[in-house]
């Protein structure tokens, strides 16, 4: 039964993370923002206007890393103190504290990459060849120097830094701090809502009535504040705009793509595939749960039904790492050893709590562990959102302690990789140590209905609906909360045909995903889905090898390209096959449910 959520100072410590890992006392942190503000103030004297020689440029990037180092768990204790109860004034202070510091210090550091663009490409490559490692940094610097700007122009911007990410901080305290959900009633009972209880539990569950009126008293409160909402939203992709215009791009879109290292055709080849040819997939799913649900119509409300609710297991947080553990032990040792820790040393925040961000993210600070942010509620399939989120642990456990800072980080193209393949291997392992019918049918469905239709379908049409805003946006228009709705409409009906009736308030669900303050986010979890299929494939064929070439991938970070990481474990991106691969393996899926479906109730 879904309960009011607890305020966080009723929360039990073993469901929390441990946030003092990063620093255990407000004393520490705000000692830490001094000592940062003081090194930035001398290096800025000591290498200011000095940056004209090779050896010049590793000791500027040496000193600069060493900087960096240091914010970067500055700004995540001040990030995740937050996320857990964004109604905390002393998180809310704190938050606002970094984020000032943040905007100064930018703002005085901008000179660096301003005199390296002003350097010749040959000492550029003189510095590459005197330290290799800062390579990575400089060679995309390159790319990049087409589109700097006059010295003081980006010392400028650097200093606005804060308040070009508003729209997306007003955006989270609109929603978890202003919207307040009132109970809804089914025939004379009353039910709590929330963000968390809707997402949790309540669009899944298994009463149609309690269901839809749940998605229609939700859908409401949304409403009350699509004006506000839409505005946010427009003034942060204006920003978008006028930072691709000034800087000399051809288009929103090429300005948002080249730190992705990938062109507009992988773009949009990865939403017009996937919304041509995996929609006749997924109306067959929707008439699936319609029929064995006993639906007189399927409704948008209706989507994230189980297929078989009977069978859909608790469990607690403690048998779900005995899972994990166990269908992510093909990935060896020390792999598993990060998960036990994750348990064992509370990077897991499991907690339900009024004012803690939706969803799940995982946060890797750079020389520090991850951190991961769930809202658990017992569900068996939240042990794959958990791997899912483990999958990006794993990845920055790997590339944080192989690769410098500035080589870190990969491609969003390719982020979503390593997550989704993890939610992979905990699907082949349920799979592979069963054969009953109903528990079959069960994983099955859940891959459909977690990771595939989370990843391929929830996060594709936003991304196709994205796609729409920025046409527009590039043409010099703005959009409204009307405008808004309208296109996430014609793209939920276009997909869904008419399998799937689009109710009011469907249209609103722009309003729910924060992916879209985050550049072409979204397609990305398609596009990492798309790997981890073909590698996932590829363990079950042929076992140890592929593992361990997948662990070189996660421990190249940065270095490489999407392109060439996907190569690394023999996927070439370059065509449609892998896509077109994983559509067919997503419909097979899908036939083997239909089957299942008719052995069971056949029986």
């Amino acid at each position: 039964m879904v309960k009011s959520l607890p305020a966080r100072s009723e929360i039990l410590v073993e469901e929390t993370w441990n946030l003092a890992d990063l620093f255990t006392t407000e004393d520490s942190f705000n000692g830490a923002l001094l000592e940062i503000e003081s090194e930035v103030a001398i290096f800025e004297e000591k290498h200011k206007g000095n940056i004209d020689s090779a050896s010049s440029i590793i000791s500027a990037l040496q000193e600069y890393a060493a900087i960096y180092e240091k914010i970067v768990p500055a700004g995540t204790y001040a990030s995740l103190s937050l996320s857990t109860d964004q109604t905390n004034t002393e998180a809310q202070m704190r938050a606002s504290k970094f984020g000032s510091l943040s905007a100064k210090i930018n703002s005085k550091l901008s000179f660096v990459n301003s005199e390296l663009v002003e350097l010749s490409n040959e000492m550029i490559q003189e510095a590459i060849q005197l330290s290799p490692t800062y390579q990575n940094y400089l060679s995309k610097l390159l790319i990049k120097k087409q589109y700097q700007l006059h010295p003081e122009v980006e010392k400028t911007l650097a200093a606005y830094s804060t308040t070009f990410n508003a729209p997306y901080k007003l955006y989270d305290t609109t929603k978890m701090i202003d919207i307040a959900f009132e109970n809804f009633e089914v025939d004379g009972k009353s039910y709590p809502l929330s963000y968390v209880s809707f997402e949790n539990d309540w669009e899944a569950e298994t009463d149609t009535a309690v269901r839809r009126a749940a998605f229609q008293a939700f859908s409401a409160k949304l409403k009350e504040y699509q004006h506000t909402t839409a505005k946010t939203y427009d003034m942060h992709l204006q920003t978008e705009k006028t930072t691709a215009d000034i800087r000399g791009y051809n288009s929103i879109f090429d300005y948002l793509l080249l730190n992705q290292e990938v062109d507009r055709s992988l773009y949009d080849r990865q939403i017009d595939l996937i919304s041509k040819e995996l929609a006749p997939h997924m109306r067959k799913y929707a008439k699936l749960l319609q029929k064995v649900h006993g639906l007189e119509k399927m409704t948008f409300a209706d989507l994230k039904i189980s297929l078989d609710p009977t069978y859909e297991p608790k469990i607690t947080i403690e048998e779900s790492k005995k899972y994990i553990d166990d269908a992510l032990s093909i990935m060896g040792e020390e792999y598993v050893t990060m998960v036990d820790r994750a348990y064992k040393e509370r990077w897991i925040d499991f907690a339900q709590n009024t004012g803690k961000s939706t969803g799940a993210f995982c946060s890797s600070p750079y020389g520090n562990h991850p951190y991961i942010l769930i809202s658990w509620s017992s569900r068996m399939n939240e042990v794959f959102v958990l791997a899912h989120e483990l999958g990006h642990a794993g990845h920055f456990y790997y590339t944080n302690k192989e690769q410098h800072i500035f080589n870190a980080r990969p491609s969003t193209y390719f982020i979503e990789a390593p997550s989704t393949m993890n939610e992979m291997l905990v699907a082949n392992h349920l799979l592979a140590n069963s054969d009953d019918p109903k528990f079959k049918r069960w994983v099955i469905s859940s891959i459909v209905a977690r990771t595939y239709y989370h990843n391929f379908v929830t996060h594709l049409l936003e991304a196709e609906y994205q796609r729409k805003v920025y046409e527009r946006i590039d043409q010099g228009l703005n959009v409204n909360a009307g405008i808004l709705n309208e296109y996430k409409r014609s793209v939920l009906e276009e997909f869904w045909g008419d399998a799937v009736e689009i109710t009011e308030g469907a249209e609103l669900t722009w309003m729910r995903q924060p992916h879209y303050y985050m550049g072409l986010y979204p397609y990305t979890y398609s596009a990492g889905l798309t790997i981890s299929t073909e590698v996932s494939q590829r363990i079950l064929r042929e076992g140890q090898v592929a593992v361990d070439e997948w662990i070189d991938v996660l421990k190249a970070g940065g270095t490489k390209s999407p392109v060439e990481l996907s190569q690394m474990a023999a996927v070439d991106i370059t065509t449609d096959e892998p896509l077109r691969n994983t559509i067919a393996y997503i419909g097979s899926l899908i036939d083997e449910l239909v089957s299942l479906t008719e052995e069971i109730e056949g029986k």
